[in-house]
């Protein structure tokens, strides 16, 4: 995109990371065929290459891997909770130490931005075990009575969007309270997953403890629906939620589910313009919008609406989209070819509704999934881009003048997982935010995280906690 001045190329180096051409199931400790022999190719979301070819796991393969989990869950959960943190520990250390290398290759996967990667999905992955391995003995201090215990085998599901921290988030607080852990990764970003069953057999952790599925939607049907699986954990869309719902309704087993999202972005009339913009930015343009609790609804005060949409796309005009694994790049590729038609017809059909579409000048690449940071305005509660979460760099503009209707439009949705305030008083952040019903709601910044705080949502965004104290308890029989 246009800058004041060039930025000289500054690629990361793919010789760090060693992608094997085929990788098999872990299972029981080790990397094995899947049961049918059957495999599907993962591929580089910006060039479109094949970056491996990965084993396709089958009913008779969760069978396999559940039972594994099980035989393991005796010796695990019986483990004092400071010998389960040493390898929690441990892990986390080998995280940090293999960070570069686990950067590229979440880069290459995913397709989003390497300094992102880099920069906030390997730190946060490192700092989920460390947190969780210092919880790993003091469960009886946790709140949930003394002597918690383990509920068993957890089966786990997780989303393309951050497929290592997603990993950290089911995986750390499962492994800490004393459960085992059969997890399924997304079919497009497999690799991490994979890289991280070698972490596990790197940092000496028992067999059958975490064991890693890639696979389909049907991988992950078969999981939810395994009779011997006693918790489930998923990250996905609201879609899925719903049906992962209905299988496991009248079982025993316990279920979290962290969905959709629309978040609403405030900013009233006393924010600090420039501030507001870099949190609008980063909360829309962050992973190229493909994040659940995106700021994708900006709600505007009328008074400032000229004054903010002109700094706003100055801004977006500077952006630079490009090569994921350039330092220098705001915004990667989209993850895949579904994705990206997916966005693309959305936002169709926002034009055709009559709002008002704006992207900065920007050449796309010729091969990969591209799409340029879009902006719409004129945008009303009634349209279709106002209400489905588009999974994309797609900001919905839309005004209010008081507090109250700013409260009212941004709680107009089905879902409830993320907000955001921006403003000078203290007084209206909390009064705003107490109204909010949202999960999460940040005050003057956007798009936060640290595993102290606990994360999930409201209505068909899902229930559950993930993350801190709170984060505990959906792996506990309490």
């Amino acid at each position: 995109m246009a800058s004041a001045f060039e930025y000289a190329p500054a690629p990361e180096s793919r010789s760090v990371v060693d992608i094997a051409p085929s990788y098999g199931l872990f299972i029981d400790g080790e990397f094995t065929d899947a049961a049918d022999g059957k495999v599907f190719k993962t591929i580089s979301p910006s060039t479109e290459e094949v970056l491996s070819e990965v084993a396709q796991a089958g009913a008779e393969d969760v069978d396999r891997a559940v039972k594994a989990a099980r035989k393991a869950f005796e010796k695990w959960s019986a483990l004092p909770g400071s010998e389960r943190a040493k390898y929690l520990f441990r892990i986390a250390r080998i995280i940090q130490e293999r960070s570069r290398e686990l950067a590229v290759l979440e880069t290459l996967d995913n397709g989003k931005p390497i300094k992102e990667t880099r920069d906030a999905d390997l730190p946060l992955v490192a700092a989920h075990f460390f947190y969780y391995a210092g919880w790993a003995d003091k469960l009886d201090h946790a709140g949930f009575g003394a002597d918690p215990r383990p509920l068993g085998v957890a089966g786990q599901v997780i989303p393309w969007n951050f497929p290592l921290l997603m990993l950290a988030w089911k995986i750390a607080p499962a492994l800490a309270t004393g459960n085992t852990v059969v997890l399924k990764p997304a079919e497009t970003t497999p690799l991490s997953a994979l890289f991280f069953a070698d972490i596990c057999r790197q940092a000496g952790l028992p067999r059958g403890v975490v064991n890693i599925l890639p696979g389909y939607g049907d991988t992950g049907a078969s999981l939810v629906a395994h009779p011997d699986v006693d918790k489930v954990a998923f990250t996905g869309s609201t879609a899925v939620g719903k049906e992962i719902a209905r299988t496991v309704a009248g079982t025993r087993k316990k279920l979290t589910l962290e969905l959709g999202g629309k978040g609403a972005n405030i900013v009233f009339d006393d924010a600090p313009i420039d501030q507001a913009v870099e949190g609008i930015v980063t909360g829309i343009f962050f992973n190229q919008g493909q994040v659940c609790c995106a700021g994708s609804r900006l709600l505007v005060q009328e008074s400032i609406q000229d004054e903010l949409l002109d700094s706003l796309k100055r801004r977006l005009s500077t952006l630079r989209l490009g090569d994921p694994l350039d330092k220098n790049t705001d915004i990667g590729a989209i993850n895949s070819a579904e994705q990206l038609a997916r966005i693309t017809a959305l936002t169709e059909q926002g034009e055709a509704e009559g709002a008002e579409r704006w992207s900065p000048a920007c050449e796309l690449p010729s091969s990969g999934y591209w799409f340029a940071p879009t902006l719409f305005t004129n945008v009303t509660q009634a349209h279709t881009i106002a209400r489905d979460e588009i999974f994309g760099p797609v900001l919905s503009v839309l005004t209010f003048r008081t507090p109250d209707e700013a409260v009212a439009k941004a709680n107009n949705t089905q879902y409830g997982l993320s907000a955001g305030i921006w403003t000078e008083k203290g007084s209206r952040i909390l009064a705003v935010a107490n109204k909010l019903r949202a999960g999460v709601v940040w005050s003057n910044t956007f798009n936060k995280f640290d595993p102290t705080s606990p994360f999930g949502g409201y209505k068909e965004s899902g229930f559950g906690r993930e993350g801190g104290r709170h984060g505990l308890e959906a792996y506990l029989d309490v």
